[in-house]
């Protein structure tokens, strides 16, 4: 029952916050919007304009004096551009008569790794470094004649863009005739389809053997030659440490959506849930693999998406998301070897893909060459379905499904659909920190529960303080990133308006885990629990401040008219964030930059100078006034003190004499949280239980000093009732035994 109400808490605070987003025209070309926010001459050096949309073709030409130079369009109006974050990544690409580019500009996206580390500027740069792209040699070649140049850290999102730029660059120059590249003929010639009736071999060997089964085989040896090749002459300083013969990877993939094949590697119950998982339309491959390297890596289970294999058809390709992914346990057929990795995962049925057509799976390997710097390089898997599994057809196949809008495709990838074996293998690879954590939670509240224990002895209770801030700043903040941030609540409002799924937050334990108990806290506690106990941040500048005290830096207490008055900044900037998300949930996400979080806890300070200089600013106030953020600045803070008004119990005992005439509490009060008149204002309260301390103090409380002065008194020893012998002491005659 607990539970629920927590969960409902939960859920009613997210209620309370969350937006109303715009709706977006569905199907609408997303091309006309973004030529009124960037100025020819940005996109392409030189242009003083566009011309009219075309009706047939979404894209715009891009004119110098009238003429016509090139042809712009957004890559989202051609192709699927999901990202990282599971919404698409909007690029302007310019294309002239040559079919080559002539300009690329990044003009919208939701990329957390962008928004959270790695500079946008420095996204932008590497887009632009697609100007020049031969398209003519991107068609002959499959999109594989030019270099990946991968930033570290934001493999996903780089993907992402470099397949969009070539493969929605390829349609328009197609449609447009340019470079005299022309729209793909029908073919001619025989049409085929897949075999219902034809039958596999159940043993590995003859699968193999037929062409069913399709295998890359890399050593050692094989892929140190290729980063010795490399033009990066850090990628031969760092080989692989292993004897050249050893396996680097031995990958086999086989069409398993064939009836025959999914039969003969999966089983029959097997395959049966394989059929009932694809709808009508989809594929599905399955791939297996051992050796030093894995196939998968770990963007899946970060954000959901395969970063290291794409499918490659023509200009088609295929990422991999968790909700298109089963894993495997065993191979049915006879013969087969032991795989370390054994997944299924399909190909969705508007990706435009042809079974019946050759098609390769494209490995991503990449080298560490420096701290946080890597390079990387491609092999590829190609694939052929085998003609016994193929018939002829007297009319040309039924044309492909015609491919969704953008706004679709950004709709369905927000849609929950992912198994729950993936978050339960997610959760189980983090049993360590999760472990951690809960420990954390329940020490926290077994204090709060038995706070009057707790804060007995003033010397114990300062360093159990000290000492769990250092954890929730070490291991929370610095190690695991279990920083919340008024960003996560952005994130979920959208979710929220977009179609919530619990899914995609069971992908990240400690976040889910710390949200959870900010749920349950605000019912119990209010918002101290996290914001005085387990925010990274924030246990930084008590730290901090309690150095500067050691150093015998002065301490300033703002007088509380300004002090009262410096409140409702916090709530003013959650406000403001909270309007501007009305409109643009990613300009409040960058507004949303007034928190030093990403700065101080999460990349640890390696950030450009402006960011480094506002969040030492903060630290130095917090220096001379003890939480000076959290007190004034805290949207987030701001955020978790609207539903904390709803609290149901109130832990923190006071005495009649508190504020009259008292005021020993709210002068040592570190965030000035207790009004003069003796109440505690919950909106500001961080629940240290310095109060607490202090209620118990028999050298500082004035109530319990006259109480224990009231308890001595009555307990004094009486001269009448002595025992025999018995030495007392006078009060009055200090220093003088009697018998």
């Amino acid at each position: 029952m607990l539970q629920n109400v927590a969960v409902a808490l939960f859920v009613l605070l997210l209620a309370m916050l969350v937006p109303v987003l715009p709706a977006v025209a569905q199907g609408a070309p997303l091309l006309p919007r973004f030529l009124t926010e960037m100025p020819a001459g940005t996109l392409v050096e030189g242009a003083d304009g566009y011309g009219a949309v075309r009706s047939d073709v979404p894209v715009a030409p891009v004119l110098r004096g009238g003429e016509t130079i090139g042809w712009a369009f957004i890559t989202s109006d051609f192709v699927g551009t999901t990202g990282y974050s599971g919404k698409p990544i909007h690029t302007m690409v310019a294309v002239d008569t040559a079919a080559r580019v002539i300009g690329v500009q990044l003009v919208k996206h939701s990329e957390p790794i962008v928004l959270i580390g790695i500079p946008e500027a420095r996204i932008k740069k590497m887009a632009e470094e697609y100007i020049g792209l031969d398209l003519v040699a991107e068609a002959n070649s499959g999109g594989t004649s030019h270099e990946l140049n991968i930033i570290s850290g934001a493999t996903v999102t780089v993907m992402v863009i470099d397949d969009s730029i070539v493969r929605s660059g390829l349609r328009v120059a197609r449609a447009l005739g340019l470079g005299g590249l022309t729209a793909q003929a029908a073919a001619t010639g025989p049409q085929y389809e897949i075999n219902p009736e034809a039958a596999a071999a159940d043993d590995w060997f003859t699968l193999e053997g037929d062409g069913t089964l399709r295998r890359l085989s890399l050593d050692v040896g094989q892929v140190n030659a290729a980063f010795a090749q490399m033009e990066d002459p850090r990628a031969a300083q760092r080989p692989i440490a292993a004897a050249p013969e050893s396996t680097f990877i031995e990958m086999q993939m086989a069409l398993v959506s064939v009836p025959s094949i999914g039969r003969a590697l999966l089983g029959e119950q097997e395959n049966a849930n394989l059929q009932a998982w694809l709808a009508p339309g989809e594929h599905a491959i399955m791939v297996a693999g051992r050796g030093l390297y894995s196939f998968k890596g770990s963007g899946y289970v970060r954000g959901g998406i395969f970063d290291r294999i794409v499918l490659i058809q023509d200009d088609v390709s295929v990422r991999f998301r968790d909700r298109g992914h089963r894993r495997l346990q065993t191979i049915a057929a006879d013969g087969a070897p032991d795989f370390a990795e054994i997944d299924l995962f399909k190909i969705p049925a508007d990706a435009g893909f042809d079974p019946t057509r050759p098609f390769r799976l494209q490995l991503l390997v990449q080298r560490d060459v420096a701290a946080i710097e890597r390079v990387f390089t491609t092999f590829d898997l190609g694939y052929q379905l085998p003609q016994t599994y193929l018939r002829a057809v007297a009319q040309p196949p039924a044309a492909a499904a015609p491919q969704i809008t953008p706004a679709e495709a950004a709709a369905a990838q927000e849609e929950s659909a992912a198994q729950s074996a993936l978050w339960r293998r997610i959760w189980h690879d983090k049993t360590p920190q999760v472990v951690v954590l809960a420990a954390m939670l329940a020490v926290l509240t077994a204090a709060f529960f038995f706070q009057s224990w707790t804060t007995r002895n003033e010397r114990v209770f300062y360093w159990f303080r000290m000492g769990f801030l250092t954890v929730t700043l070490v291991y929370l903040g610095w190690y695991a990133n279990a920083q919340l941030s008024v960003v996560n609540l952005m994130a979920l409002f959208g979710a929220f308006v977009s179609g919530f799924s619990w899914q995609a937050f069971l992908l990240d334990p400690l976040t889910f885990i710390l949200w959870f108990a900010v749920a349950a806290a605000l019912l119990f506690w209010g918002r101290g629990a996290y914001c005085g106990w387990l925010c990274p941040f924030g246990a930084l500048q008590e730290l901090t401040n309690q150095i500067a005290r050691r150093l015998r830096i002065p301490q300033w207490t703002l007088p509380w008219g300004l002090h009262e008055r410096l409140w409702p900044l916090k709530y003013m900037i959650f406000l403001g964030l909270f309007g501007v998300s009305l409109v643009s949930i990613e300009q409040a996400e960058h507004l949303a930059e007034v928190e030093p979080f990403k700065t101080a806890i999460v990349l640890k300070f390696v950030r450009a100078w402006p960011f480094v200089a506002y969040a030492a600013a903060l630290l130095i106030a917090g220096l001379f006034v003890e939480r000076f953020y959290c007190r004034y600045l805290c949207p987030l803070g701001a955020a978790l003190a609207i539903p904390a008004r709803l609290r149901m119990f109130d832990w923190l005992k006071r005495y009649h004499e508190c504020g009259n005439p008292c005021q020993t509490c709210a002068n040592e009060c570190p965030v000035q949280a207790i009004h003069p008149t003796g109440e505690i204002n919950p909106n500001e309260c961080i629940d240290c239980l310095h109060c607490q301390v202090l209620y118990q103090s028999k050298t500082k409380c004035p109530v319990v000093i006259r109480r224990e002065k009231r308890r001595a008194a009555v307990s004094a020893p009486d001269l009448g009732k002595r025992a025999p012998g018995e030495l007392v002491n006078h009060p009055n005659q200090k220093g003088q035994n009697h018998v």
